[in-house]
């Protein structure tokens, strides 16, 4: 559990350290990449056990026999999140992308309204979209660095059109752990607009000391008729190149409908994803999950200390994820400006605001799950580019 180690990702085919100069104009050789949200630490040994197990072996045939891979799903969530679940419920699907690409297809048609709290993860209008339906931007209040959920203001944009509603809980681009009065105002909200309720909950294990996510089952058992639950490991233990994520579905009725639709399109789980996420829900996994935890826990900390010094700069308060969103409106610069000074100035890559969303302008978010070398010399650039203002 060396989180200091660093790993040159240079020239390993890794979309975040070997795209960032085409996509962003940041140099490979010298710039630090903080946008994709992957970490640049290896996963628990357990993770790489299993693998090299998969490599004695040598023969790379179809997966059968889900059973202790379910197992290991149901004693996670019980454990670390006290949610009970069955076997039956578990849908493995090629990451939480595709989850959410296949709740709106599945359980919307095109045309129809689908509900985001922005700004928010980005995916998710690029697959609404994709999909033929209309994005329904509820924003997000930001309530002096705090964002907040204005049910009032959502229930007048309702038009009828609208079928779903995705949540993101632990909220990514902000870090909001969302109380459980606030999601019940979101199942509330659901069934007052007869919505599907898809509950995104992949950061769910990147929690701070001093905060409690509650899963959504938790917080209303009438709403589990229209409640799709959607949880993974790649955040979590970083192989999100293994590319799988649960669909957890408890109503028999859209269980129904999710395997049909899985089944005409023919998806099937990818092997190493199962290999490896069996392996990292483990005993071994908790132990590395939580030095991980406190390990990002005090990056946080030194890039919010650094960065809130600029004058004008606000990195949002967060208390989950590796993700800091950070308010550059206060130095009245434009959003081309300290976008500039950002990427060409201080050669970070960064993830830009407006694709999250309505509410997204004057922001950007930093990914700070690297080495905490990197992490100072984040900081110490991002100061030297925004110099003047001192």
């Amino acid at each position: 559990m060396n989180f200091d180690e660093i790993i040159d990702r240079r020239g390993t085919h890794s979309v975040k350290w070997d795209m960032m100069e085409k996509i962003y104009g940041v140099p490979t050789d010298d710039g630090l990449a903080m946008w994709v949200a992957d970490m640049d630490f290896r996963p628990p040994t357990c993770v790489q056990d299993a693998l090299e197990q998969m490599k004695t072996d040598g023969v790379y045939g179809y997966y059968g026999d889900d059973a202790s891979y379910r197992a290991a799903i149901q004693w996670w969530m019980k454990s670390r999140h006290n949610w009970d679940i069955k076997p039956d419920w578990i849908f493995t699907t090629h990451g939480l992308v595709n989850g959410t690409a296949m709740c709106v297809d599945t359980f919307t048609n095109p045309g129809d309204g689908v509900v985001l709290f922005t700004p928010v993860y980005h995916a998710f209008a690029r697959v609404i979209t994709a999909n033929n339906r209309e994005v329904v931007e509820c924003e997000l209040v930001n309530t002096n660095g705090r964002y907040e959920m204005d049910f009032d203001a959502y229930d007048a944009q309702m038009t009828g059109r609208e079928k779903m509603v995705i949540l993101c809980s632990p909220h990514n681009p902000s870090g909001r752990v969302w109380s459980k009065s606030e999601l019940q105002g979101v199942a509330d909200f659901a069934k007052r607009h007869d919505l599907i309720l898809v509950s995104d909950e992949i950061h769910h294990d990147l929690v701070f000391a001093g905060n409690t996510h509650t899963p959504m089952p938790l917080v209303d058992r009438s709403i589990t008729d229209r409640l799709i639950m959607m949880t993974a490991t790649t955040k979590t233990f970083n192989i999100a190149g293994s590319h799988s994520g649960n669909v957890i579905i408890e109503d028999p009725k859209l269980r129904s409908q999710f395997s049909a639709r899985m089944g005409a399109l023919g998806i099937s789980a990818n092997s190493f994803g199962l290999f490896m996420a069996e392996a990292a829900y483990s005993p071994e996994g908790a132990e590395w999950l939580d030095a991980l935890v406190a390990y990002l826990d005090e990056n946080r900390r030194i890039f919010d200390q650094g960065v809130n010094a600029i004058p004008g700069v606000q990195s949002m308060d967060m208390a989950s994820t590796y993700l800091a969103w950070v308010d550059f409106s206060g130095t009245g610069m434009t959003r081309d400006e300290f976008t500039k000074r950002v990427q060409t100035d201080a050669k970070i890559a960064i993830n830009h605001g407006p694709s999250f969303g309505t509410g997204g302008d004057n922001f950007l978010r930093f990914n700070f799950a690297t080495p905490r070398a990197n992490v100072v010399a984040a900081v110490e650039r991002l100061q030297a580019a925004f110099s003047d203002l001192q």
